[in-house]
């Protein structure tokens, strides 16, 4: 029988029925490994006339780049975008121009397609670039970046690579979190909704699945889909550009334990929820997505996930595969 269980933190709702995880087609063959062309990849050492002027780096202990960023060749905003030509009936048509930053951080000089091939070292110089990019735009209404692997997962560039986004605007998904965690903070006299949560979670361990000094790992209560994976840092803090725990060895876990559990890296999308400017009331977290089947009809037009898989189910089977590793 199905089961409908409510975001905590978004108020969405998911519908969990595992039958269907036997019907036929329901996982699809994972793609095949993408092979990097060396000599097309613009990501490449030596490829740095390729891409849009740097604008910042991390450095490699034995020198040289081990991560860099740059502005998106096509960007999706721009910071001097023009508003549109104003509609006649403007209590109808609401347009302006699209407003902002957008860039390209490259994980690292080798040609790897995902962060499970990256060294947690490697993986920590990038992700301290992503912050120190993030922290550029702290004036921004809000601050998104995201990694996309494989072709499913939506990455246009096999080389492994995040984007940022610098938002003229705060998304709706994003405001609906902000106003149910500062809402729950009125309720609750100040308590921190997703620090209550993982609390919670700890106490339960049905969907612990690692944790570390830094950041606990987690199955979310309503998975969107199948093995998805949530890291929040076991204190409570609103941004991730704020200096602090990165939360990067268990990452590298997560993406270890997905490619085990699943037989290969999966395509994916991952990104890092930060506060939107002006909320205290908000806990930065991680949020990995595998992308193992397209959304359904369901998903598309009413925006309520179907998952095979509940979250109980998954963090069983991945918890004794997230062990640690520094290779």
């Amino acid at each position: 029988m199905g089961e409908i269980r409510v975001d905590p933190l978004s108020g969405l709702r998911v519908v969990f029925v595992p039958a269907r995880a036997g019907r036929p087609g329901a996982f699809p063959p994972l793609p095949p490994a993408v092979e990097i062309d060396p000599d097309g990849d613009p990501f490449a050492p030596g490829h740095e006339d390729r891409t849009p002027p740097e604008r910042a780096r991390a450095v490699a202990a034995g020198g040289g780049w081990s991560a860099r960023a740059f502005e998106n060749r096509y960007p999706a905003f721009t910071p001097d975008a023009p508003d549109p030509p104003r509609e006649a009936a403007l209590d109808l048509f609401t347009s302006a121009g699209a407003r902002g930053h957008h860039e390209v951080i490259v994980n690292a000089p080798r040609r790897v397609a995902t962060l499970g091939a990256l060294t947690r070292e490697e993986l920590v110089l990038a992700m301290g670039l992503w912050r120190e990019r993030m922290a550029a735009y702290a004036e921004a209404p809000h601050v998104h970046l995201h990694v996309s692997e494989g072709a499913d997962g939506g990455a246009s560039q096999p080389h492994s690579h995040a984007q940022l986004w610098a938002l003229d605007f705060v998304p709706a998904a994003v405001a609906r979190e902000r106003e149910r965690c500062g809402a729950y903070a009125t309720r609750t006299q100040g308590s921190d909704l997703l620090g209550d949560l993982v609390q919670a979670e700890v106490r339960l361990r049905e969907r612990l699945v690692g944790y570390d000094d830094e950041a606990v790992m987690l199955a979310p209560y309503a998975s969107r889909v199948p093995y998805q994976l949530m890291i929040v840092p076991r204190t409570p803090t609103p941004r991730f550009e704020a200096p602090g725990v990165l939360g990067a060895a268990l990452l590298h876990r997560a993406v270890h334990a997905l490619e085990a559990r699943l037989g290969a890296p999966p395509p994916l999308t991952l990104w890092v929820r930060t506060a939107p400017r002006g909320a205290e009331r908000f806990c930065w977290r991680i949020d990995v997505l595998p992308r193992l089947f397209a959304p359904g009809g369901l998903e598309l037009g009413t925006g309520v996930h179907l998952n095979p898989v509940l979250p109980e189910r998954a963090a069983a089977e991945l918890r004794p595969l997230a062990t640690c590793s520094d290779s």
